[in-house]
């Protein structure tokens, strides 16, 4: 039995409100109800098939034992050559860390570039988990508010404003989670040029729809990147992630990894790079790219027509982030009466900081039909309270 004495970092740390819906949702499900997932942000597409056969044949020949703790030379390179095709940017080998998904790359990063008392400028709404990785590296979020009318987007003049002596990077992320939205290059530009060290979320890289999505790397140097397999290789369960970093900070952030993970596995490094690399995995991206589109209009057509605004539509990741202030102001309680009388799983907004209230995240990583049939049983759910 627990005694309630948690340290200060366990205890200070913010539920996860997602799967709080997701684990009622399974219990529902047991109790015999069908349920419609459009909570939780997990491709629902397998790993492509050549990248487990890679895996599989890393297993044959034994790659079961520790790597160098930065990662093998092989994948940290085959990233490095990634970044320089797709980005035009030049990094070395020695600037990668392999990690056990892309969440220990920022929690070492933070860990390498935080003091106590120092704040990491976090946008609200924006990814329920930073605030706790920089809280846990005894950092303070420094939240920042972003509006739905400007796509969600950093204000760099605005955010100007927010910016102390205390103030040691700016985190961001794009396409973002929850609100779909890509960060213009143009407002990339003016945030490296405030001389702060910028920390890039870029897992959701890849799953762009229209425009373009940018590499801080294009625009500085003074920054962290956090990217990896999980959601554009459908691999989530897998854990491979990696970080580019500064070279001054590596032998800081290696010496954490020894300590904490050791190394990412051998085998999932292998096939990495065969996700990098082959061009048969290629294929299957571009095919799971264009499926996706196809659920994000579909899902952005039915969400406005039960009467729900979204004023910028997202052209990225696989989530739209809707206005349901007319329908509620407590969108957790919502969310849950949705889930309970509609039998639909969605995220609620406070789940990604105060500003996220009174919004609701959907996520398309189902199936065209599971997603026509939640969103009918939406349409009945709204209509009754309309």
């Amino acid at each position: 039995m627990q005694d309630g004495n948690f340290s200060h970092k366990a205890a200070g740390l913010k539920s996860f409100m997602a799967m709080d819906i997701l684990e009622r949702a399974q219990e529902l499900e047991r109790e015999g109800r069908s349920i419609i997932h459009l909570a939780v942000g997990e491709p629902d597409f397998p790993t492509p098939k050549v990248i487990k056969e890679a895996a599989a044949k890393a297993l044959e020949a034994d790659k079961t034992h520790y790597t160098h703790s930065l990662g093998t030379f092989e994948l940290r390179q085959a990233i490095a050559d990634y970044y320089l095709k797709r980005y035009h940017v030049k990094i070395s080998p020695e600037q990668i860390l392999v990690t056990s998904g892309t969440s220990p790359a920022l929690m070492l990063a933070c860990a390498a570039l935080l003091n106590p008392g120092d704040k990491v400028i976090v946008s609200d709404p924006g990814y329920a988990c930073y605030g706790n990785f920089v809280s846990y590296c005894d950092g303070t979020p420094q939240f920042v508010n972003v509006y739905e009318d400007n796509g969600f987007q950093y204000e760099p003049q605005a955010l100007k404003k927010s910016i102390t002596s205390q103030t040691k990077a700016i985190l961001i992320n794009s396409p973002a989670n929850p609100t779909g939205n890509l960060l213009e290059g143009t407002r990339m530009q003016e945030l490296a040029e405030m001389g702060i060290p910028i920390l890039s979320d870029e897992i959701y890289h890849g799953l762009v729809y229209e425009g373009e999505e940018h590499s801080i790397l294009e625009y500085t140097d003074n920054a962290f990147v956090f990217n990896g397999f999980s959601k554009l290789y459908a691999m989530t369960g897998w854990r491979l992630g990696y970080l580019i970093a500064p070279p001054r900070y590596m032998r800081t952030l290696q010496t954490l990894q020894q300590n904490f993970m050791i190394s990412a596995s051998h085998f999932g490094q292998e096939a990495a790079i065969t996700a990098l690399t082959s061009p048969e995995v290629a294929k299957d991206l571009e095919n799971m790219r264009k499926i996706y589109d196809e659920r994000r209009r579909f899902t952005l057509k039915r969400v406005l027509e039960i009467g729900l605004q979204v004023a910028v539509e997202p052209t990225g990741a696989f989530y739209i982030f809707a206005n349901a202030k007319k329908f509620t102001s407590n969108s957790y309680d919502f969310a849950f009466e949705i889930l309970e009388k509609a039998g639909v799983g969605v995220t609620p907004g406070i789940d990604f900081g105060k500003n996220g209230e009174g919004y609701l995240r959907f996520s398309y990583a189902n199936s065209l039909e599971n997603i026509a049939e939640g969103m009918n049983r939406l349409e009945l759910f709204f209509d009754r309270k309309s």
